[in-house]
């Protein structure tokens, strides 16, 4: 019989750390939530008896107490700030960690110490990824790289509501990946294990920005309509809703020049088979997913 396995998840208030931490649990793993604040709830969690531990990625001294306390082995981790995280790497092992998983993106390809600083997503991860190697070692980690999720589409709720979207390049096409299911993706892994070093993940769906907003506006039952705005502009909508500036450029820059690049991966045949190779399930569509979230949209 498999010993069950000790898990910490930083990150467990957002989507993809919430459906990790609840995969993990219902596949037998004891998980503790390392948050910020331990009394913010955690709706998709508050009805299981989890652990809550405070703590911050950018802290080291918390990440060592809190890994400490939990008695985890493994940890589930995101990048936070430019990716120079080796000293809360450093803790984690510190603490006991002996595995991590860490939430990447499929932005990252190709040699990860070649990746251009100019590419701020990508750079940032890779950066991560090889602190990684440097502390656990290719063996202590797994990258998963997901690639665009379907909760994107929460950047244009306001102009949903109102029935219209600034667009730079309304024609740029990408995959839908759910959070929930690169969640669980990560869960599975979090309880078992596995011998895969990087695990891309993609969604079933190659359709367009204008397509995926016609998606949600059939479910809301409104009528979106696409305006195309300049790349500043396109911008300046991101950092209004509190994205900070540098990754809004790389959203824009991304959808105006490198719109299909995910699509056209060499990678992506083989990361479109990861959902259902983890989790015994085919990855919902971006109507499916629209559905099951329609309330985030309607206040």
């Amino acid at each position: 019989m498999a010993m069950e396995r000790s898990v910490i998840v930083f990150g467990a208030t957002g989507d993809v750390g919430s459906a990790a931490a609840l995969q993990a649990h219902q596949d037998g793993a004891k998980v503790s939530l390392a948050v910020r604040d331990s009394t913010k709830p955690i709706p998709r969690l508050d009805n299981i008896e989890f652990e809550k531990i405070s703590a911050d990625l950018t802290k080291p001294k918390t990440v060592e107490a809190a890994v400490r306390q939990s008695g985890a082995t493994v940890a589930f981790i995101y990048v936070v700030g430019d990716g120079q995280m080796r000293a809360s790497l450093l803790a984690l092992k510190e603490g006991g960690v002996k595995s991590v998983v860490f939430l990447s993106s499929f932005t990252v390809t190709g040699d990860i110490h070649a990746t251009p600083s100019t590419d701020f997503i990508a750079y940032r991860h890779a950066q991560l990824e090889i602190q990684l190697e440097e502390v656990f070692g290719n063996e202590g980690f797994v990258s998963i790289r997901p690639a665009y999720f379907s909760s994107n589409l929460l950047n244009f709720k306001k102009g949903i509501l109102e029935g219209e979207v600034g667009l730079p390049n309304p024609d740029a096409e990408f995959d839908w990946i759910s959070p929930d299911e690169v969640g669980r993706v990560a869960g599975k892994i979090l309880a078992h294990g596995s011998q895969d070093h990087v695990v891309g993940i993609v969604g079933r769906e190659k359709l367009s920005l204008r397509g995926g907003l016609g998606v949600i506006g059939e479910v809301l039952g409104k009528s979106v309509k696409i305006v195309k705005i300049g790349e500043e502009e396109a911008v300046n909508q991101l950092c209004e809703i509190g994205i900070p500036l540098p990754v809004a450029a790389w959203i824009v820059h991304d959808a105006v020049y490198d719109a299909g690049k995910t699509l056209r991966a060499d990678e992506y045949p083989e990361a479109s088979k990861s959902v259902l190779r983890y989790t015994g399930k085919a990855p919902i569509g971006l109507k499916e997913w629209s559905e099951e979230n329609r309330q985030r949209f309607e206040f």
